[in-house]
């Protein structure tokens, strides 16, 4: 995914979310909705998240230091985890907190009766425009992947946190247009509570879904197998190289993929040629593979029992020519 791509849907829901956050305070304040602080809370957490992916991508960008050789691209996957745990305490708990104080008050709303849902109908609006803008742009890189296996299988975070966060906040709206309603129509403030506490709930959810996927990434993850059939393929492409013992490789960040591999050669070539191959095997995995930028090949002469004691050492099966 291009960093531009994600961007756009981030600014778009930046945008969007400080909007809402402004006239749900408003509404709040005039009406003294529990779901309306609830959602108000909801958009400021968002737009904190949105703040923090934009933040990352920033300081992912940076040269890769003698401390940090790699680079810092997998900083990008520590603040969408931040980002989860932002949604889960300041949206999720506050929200659940809110709905269990309103169950013990349990008042109606009494006063500019028709701010709450006027508010919440714009926001609906403002919300789909940027949800729209997040399914357009992940859609430029999803292919026939469906949707969920998108959100589980992305290297770079902020697509599927913005679809989850704008898909929430959709969600959310109902849920609180709901509570306001029925609160009005019966004067009983239980419908806000439950409004509140759904909200609340749902936020809980995706922040641990969230949490999951991104902890998946810190810890390290390894190409799509897509990709690792076309590094293969490139791999046993040219001359010199007779079979793949084993390889790994690891997302060193979103665009950035380490690839290690360990390759049998004729044991009739002298050291020169086994260079040679070595290097063109380089630039054809990086031909068939753009973000296989660290690559490391090491050369062997294959035997089954070499191989075995190879691939034991590493956890991986051979792979055969």
């Amino acid at each position: 995914m291009s960093a531009g791509g994600g961007n756009r849907a981030i600014i778009a829901a930046l945008g969007a979310n400080l909007g809402i956050a402004v006239t749900k305070f408003v509404a709040w304040l005039l009406t003294g909705s529990s779901s309306m602080l609830a959602e108000a809370i909801h958009s400021v957490a968002d737009s904190g998240n949105q703040a923090l992916l934009l933040l990352g991508g920033k300081r992912a960008q940076r040269r890769a230091t003698p401390e940090h050789p790699f680079g810092y691209g997998r900083e990008r996957y520590i603040y969408a985890f931040i980002v989860s745990i932002v949604l889960f305490s300041v949206g999720g708990l506050f929200a659940l907190y809110e709905a269990y104080h309103k169950l013990h008050e349990r008042e109606g709303i009494h006063s500019w009766h028709w701010v709450p849902v006027v508010v919440l109908v714009v926001a609906i609006g403002l919300e789909s425009y940027s949800f729209r803008t997040a399914i357009v742009e992940s859609n430029h890189v999803r292919g026939k992947t469906s949707w969920v296996n998108f959100v589980r299988r992305a290297k770079a975070p902020e697509l599927p946190v913005v679809l989850l966060e704008d898909a929430g906040a959709l969600l959310g709206l109902v849920f609180a247009l709901f509570g306001v309603v029925l609160t009005l129509i019966t004067g009983d403030g239980l419908w806000d509570a439950i409004g509140t506490g759904a909200i609340g709930l749902l936020l809980v959810s995706i922040a641990i879904i969230l949490a999951i996927e991104t902890k998946s990434l810190l810890l390290g993850e390894g190409a799509n197998p897509e990709d690792v059939t076309a590094i293969e393929q490139a791999i046993l492409a040219g001359p010199g190289v007779e079979r793949i013992i084993h390889m790994k490789t690891l997302h060193l960040g979103p665009e950035e993929l380490l690839v290690a591999v360990k390759v049998a050669v004729p044991s009739t070539e002298n050291a020169a040629e086994v260079a040679q191959h070595i290097n063109e095997t380089e630039v054809r995995i990086r031909e068939a593979l753009p973000i296989a930028r660290v690559i490391y090949i090491e050369p062997d002469i294959y035997s089954p029992q070499a191989a075995a004691a190879s691939t034991a050492d590493v956890g991986t099966q051979p792979t055969t020519a």
